[in-house]
């Protein structure tokens, strides 16, 4: 038992600990563990200027000043991303605005939380100097594709504004190369070409090409690359971290691309040619200036679009697709 002195020098202890200002307040937390600060973001495919953003985030610490680690992955298989952030396996991953809206229709649990690219990449290209000078030209015509699904809605829909049916060209399967089938000749015009690659591509073999835009063509539209995290996950505070990071890094970007190009290609020596040069300077007007913000209006737009197509069963709310993070302070 404590005397009747010790219990007073107790008491006295105590009362002074209480008064004293700031001794009874939270503890300050934790500081975060290495595993905590590191994020994996899942690539759509191969590195490139696509993807500026991420890389000039890394190179020049804007990821590191939010106490952040961020892996950048590349896919064994495009269609993968969606389906490993959604299965936990990465953090975020990067796919399509059209692809996001038929996978979460479609049940998988993932929402947008950052856009890269904020307008359409995708175009239907034919050779400046070839015979197709109107989408109505395309009558009776091949033309070449990657990949089904979206693109074969996108074709539909720019050949119904030039008054033709999907009945009226022929689809070929050229296996992602685009560029190579429309200059031997296979087909006569492509769909999926990116307006920053596929057209550099030809001018660089002396065969300009002539794209058609969809979004000028009957499309509503929409962002091309987005970032994507699992839906039960949107509560972890690094996302947020990490949208205003790439947010620095997207103005550093426009404020001085010759440097961003300079940090990306330290990292990526074997971007350095003339091909991606031009893809990087097609590039930088595309990007997402507030890649966290989100236009609702513009979702609900494409979504009623997707669902008047056929592509999806339901046009479901905005907030099942995509979500506003809010940033740190």
């Amino acid at each position: 038992m404590l005397s009747h002195r010790s219990f007073r020098l107790f008491l006295l202890t105590l009362i002074l600990t209480l008064l004293t200002p700031g001794s009874w307040a939270e503890s300050p937390p934790a500081a975060e563990s290495k595993e905590s600060k590191k994020l994996t973001v899942m690539l759509d495919w191969f590195v490139n200027p696509d993807h500026a953003a991420l890389v000039v985030a890394q190179q020049k610490g804007f990821f590191a000043a939010q106490n952040l680690e961020v892996e950048l992955q590349t896919p064994a298989d495009p269609n993968d991303p969606p389906k490993l952030v959604a299965a936990g396996k990465v953090n975020l991953a990067i796919t399509y605005q059209p692809q996001l809206m038929m996978h979460v229709t479609a049940g998988l649990p993932i929402k947008r939380v950052g856009t890269l690219i904020a307008t359409p990449l995708n175009t239907l290209v034919v050779l400046k100097n070839g015979p197709v000078k109107t989408l109505a030209d395309l009558k009776g015509r091949k033309i070449g594709y990657s990949v089904g699904g979206f693109e074969e809605t996108l074709l539909k829909t720019m050949l119904a504004k030039a008054g033709l049916k999907m009945e009226d060209v022929t689809l070929v399967n050229v296996n992602f190369s685009l560029s190579p089938a429309l200059l031997s000749g296979q087909v006569d015009a492509v769909i999926g070409a990116f307006r920053n690659f596929e057209l550099n591509q030809l001018d660089l073999a002396k065969k300009p090409g002539r794209a058609f835009y969809p979004e000028e063509e009957g499309l509503p539209p929409y962002d091309e690359l987005v970032l994507i995290a699992q839906r039960d996950a949107l509560n972890d505070p690094r996302l947020g971290r990490f949208m205003a990071a790439l947010e620095q890094a997207t103005l550093y970007l426009i404020n001085h691309p010759d440097e961003a190009w300079k940090a990306f290609i330290v990292q990526h020596p074997d971007l350095d040619d003339e091909l991606n040069r031009r893809a990087w300077r097609d590039t930088l007007p595309r990007l997402a200036r507030r890649p966290a913000a989100l236009d609702e209006a513009r979702y609900k737009r494409f979504a009623q679009f997707l669902f008047k197509q056929g592509v999806t069963t339901i046009a479901l709310p905005v907030s099942n697709y995509a979500v506003q993070l809010p940033l740190p302070e």
